[in-house]
């Protein structure tokens, strides 16, 4: 876990939007297998609303050194992930962002692109970062689901979980070939992030 995540706050707030049928719930459970299989303490669930395929999705993860008793939506993330980037023309997805959290955005635009130079202005150099997350699914899966892929870039960006964690997530979630189309494009992303991050530092 990188340094400036685990020398303050014990407990991990990420919140993740989308759309139906993208995967949201299940890249929340898949952060939560990762996170337990490191030893950790974790929770996921949904908010409460329509899952219609292309309505917004919003679900959450909790992280913790001990037991979780809190169950309420998560309204001040420490990490957000967006696997649809639309949203953020229609909904504040940066709603109660803290100040040192992380931003990991499903598209093949920059950051400057997308016209978020603002909201990186207020954040640490390097905790908002844009993941071509959809080209990457396509490129293994097929179909358009960057749940895992996203999970494998947010895994090298904030060093929460490590990408062996996620492997695994990946693999108690899904069998067989799917399984390994998704673990290797997690691979992808988490080797495309990494890159990104050495040559920043």
């Amino acid at each position: 876990m990188s340094a400036n995540i685990a020398g303050g706050r014990a407990i991990l707030q990420i919140r993740i939007h989308g759309r139906g049928g993208q995967g949201v719930v299940t890249a929340a459970e898949m952060l939560s297998i990762a996170a337990f299989e490191q030893g950790r303490h974790a929770q996921a669930f949904p908010s409460f609303g329509s899952e219609r395929t292309g309505a917004p999705v919003v679900a959450f993860c909790r992280i913790d050194d001990k037991a979780i008793r809190l169950r309420e939506p998560i309204l001040a993330p420490d990490a957000l992930i967006v696997q649809d980037a639309h949203l953020l023309d229609q909904i504040d997805v940066f709603q109660g962002l803290k100040p040192d959290g992380y931003v990991l955005i499903n598209s093949r635009h920059s950051v400057s692109e997308m016209g978020l130079d603002e909201v990186a202005a207020g954040l640490p150099s390097g905790h908002i970062l844009t993941l071509p997350a959809t080209e990457i699914a396509m490129k293994h899966l097929h179909r358009p689901l960057p749940n895992a892929v996203l999970l494998g870039g947010f895994a090298a960006m904030t060093g929460m979980i490590s990408l062996e964690a996620v492997t695994y997530a990946i693999g108690r979630k899904f069998k067989g070939e799917v399984a390994e189309r998704n673990i290797g494009a997690a691979a992808e992303a988490h080797a495309m992030l990494s890159a990104h991050e050495e040559a920043r530092a």
